[in-house]
């Protein structure tokens, strides 16, 4: 896959591209109407549906595994929560030393696997070092290559060393994949799990009983579980490619829930919450949805230009017409109920057609009698702006930009590529202006900010014309070694403003995920987490 490459610094980069694709559902599998469990057969299971095949349940590994399920099974130290909170889940407490660099955990001591192999600091141990053989596999996550040792200090007391300073480690330890936790048993007899897993032994609420690829998995509840035991006896997940086949089923109610981002389009969504018939929850923010305008570009240079851009179209009824309502109009580049991005003084832009043309002006693009187009020294004011092809959002948005920034004298070619070119031309430095989302809870904002400093992945060469380009990536180096609070708050507030204030990075929409279930499913809720699965404490009507 993406991450298999010659060096560390690729690695990471497309690594981190890995985080952003795993969050894009694309089906691959055949049609789902195999020998799949039905309702009657269980009057305890909760029947959802996924793209994509669950992949192998390996906890250290990536695509195809799919997040959510890899939650099911396997569980990490600490459980991010709603703000930010980072809380115990395997580890009851952690300690951290003054210089930052050594962290104790404190293991609960009545966690048993699925097989009642006992979870201790040994088999800790063990997943670190087996992660470790392959760093330069997981080096998209900040601490892993920081990791200097690993100690197994009593039977329930593990400690970590890193080589410096890392303030984000607690809030990595919280994400899907790779560190989470798989049972002796689970293990191959060379210890590598980069190479498949012998089954998935996990300390987590469910168990996976029965598995026919491509087709369905069947989820039952681990009745030895040290944590709540869920309601549900069992999950069951049909493959399902196709959005509408998938709309069908619900509809037939061989479904009981359809959740996650994209996983149907936004104006089905509206047609079956507009019945009546069906109960439905949207999340808070989960991600910004942006343009990156790349700065590189002589077009783009001029900060003038690029917040003219900002002013020249109208973001919350393009917003409102494209999603319906369901995504809100965003005025920063991160969402603020993610940890640091509550003081960010970043100037919002409001729709200004005038104020626009006034900055286009005052650039040296003016607009020639008898043309629509402006031009400098004999050049067009002409862009363009790349999309996903498989995106209806970004497509729709596009060409409402495209008739927009006419208006102001811009012309904007729009041009939808697949997923693979998309990121090797953002990669590549081939774009004028595209669409990215950030990466969310648990990764942000400091993988986002990762990402601007890493060179040869768009960001980084967005932000070239930024005059203060060089202090803003010295300061961004610095938030992760900061141990003090205040200092890293002040960091982020003062690196997030600036980035947004000049232009480079335009907040259009806070993306949010969408649920839609049958009236006998209740209590269902969205995990703070992005990746996590949503079934912890969601029941069915008896």
């Amino acid at each position: 896959m993406l991450f298999n490459r010659l060096n560390r610094r690729n690695t990471l980069i497309t690594a981190i591209f890995f985080i952003f694709l795993s969050t894009v559902l694309l089906g691959c599998t055949n049609d789902s109407n195999g020998d799949s469990a039905s309702k009657d057969d269980h009057d305890n299971m909760l029947t959802i549906s996924w793209p994509r095949d669950i992949g192998e349940l390996n906890p250290h590994v990536y695509n195809p595994s799919q997040l959510f399920s890899q939650s099911m099974v396997y569980e990490p130290l600490v459980t991010y929560q709603e703000g930010g909170e980072l809380k115990p889940h395997l580890a009851e407490s952690w300690d951290i030393s003054e210089d930052g660099k050594e962290y104790t955990f404190h293991l609960r001591q009545d966690v048993k696997f699925s097989d009642g192999s006992e979870f201790n600091a040994d088999i800790v141990k063990k997943n670190f070092d087996t992660i470790l053989t392959n760093v330069d596999l997981h080096s998209w996550l900040g601490f892993i290559p920081k990791i200097a040792s690993t100690e197994v200090i009593d039977e329930h007391t593990f400690k970590l060393t890193l080589t410096e300073p890392y303030y984000p480690t607690i809030q990595e330890l919280a994400v899907v994949r790779p560190v989470r936790f798989l049972g002796e048993a689970g293990f191959p007899e060379d210890g590598d799990t980069s190479k498949g897993v012998v089954e998935p032994i996990g300390t987590g609420p469910w168990v996976l009983e029965e598995y026919k690829a491509d087709e369905y998995a069947i989820f039952k509840r681990n009745e030895n579980y040290w944590g709540e035991l869920p309601k549900e006896e069992k999950i069951q997940v049909k493959v399902i490619p196709d959005p509408e086949t998938r709309v069908l089923a619900f509809e037939k109610g061989e479904l009981d829930l359809i959740y996650g981002e994209g996983v149907i389009s936004l104006d089905a969504f509206k047609q079956l919450e507009s019945t009546g018939d069906y109960e439905t929850s949207i999340s808070e923010p989960v991600a910004t949805r942006q343009l990156v305008l790349n700065s590189t570009k002589e077009q783009l240079a001029d900060e003038r230009v690029r917040q003219a851009l900002h002013y020249g179209f109208n973001k919350e009824a393009l917003v409102e017409g494209v999603t319906s309502g369901y995504e809100e109009k965003a005025d920063y580049i991160l969402p603020n109920n993610l940890p640091y991005t509550k003081d960010i003084n970043a100037k919002v832009i409001d729709y200004d057609v005038e104020k626009a043309k006034s900055l286009l002006d005052e650039a040296g693009w003016t607009l020639p009698e008898g043309k629509t187009v402006r031009e400098k020294d004999g050049q067009p004011l002409e862009v363009e702006l790349m999309y996903n092809s498989a995106e209806t959002i970004q497509k729709t948005m596009a060409e409402t930009l495209q008739a927009e920034w006419s208006t102001i004298g811009v012309k904007l070619n729009i041009v939808g590529v697949e997923l693979t070119e998309y990121i090797q031309r953002f990669k590549d430095n081939k774009f004028d202006i595209n669409f990215f989302s950030n990466y969310g809870a648990p990764y942000d904002p400091h993988t986002f900010l990762n990402v601007v400093l890493s060179e040869g992945f768009g960001f980084n060469e967005a932000i070239s014309a930024y005059p203060n380009k060089d202090e803003l990536l010295k300061q961004i180096a610095e938030v992760p070694k900061t141990t003090d609070e205040k200092k890293r708050q002040q960091l982020y507030s003062s690196i997030l403003t600036s980035i947004q204030d000049q232009g480079a990075i335009i907040p259009i929409s806070y993306i949010k995920k969408t649920a839609i279930y049958q009236k006998d499913v209740t209590n269902f809720t969205f995990p703070a987490n992005r990746d996590e699965h949503p079934f912890t404490g969601i029941s069915m009507k008896q």
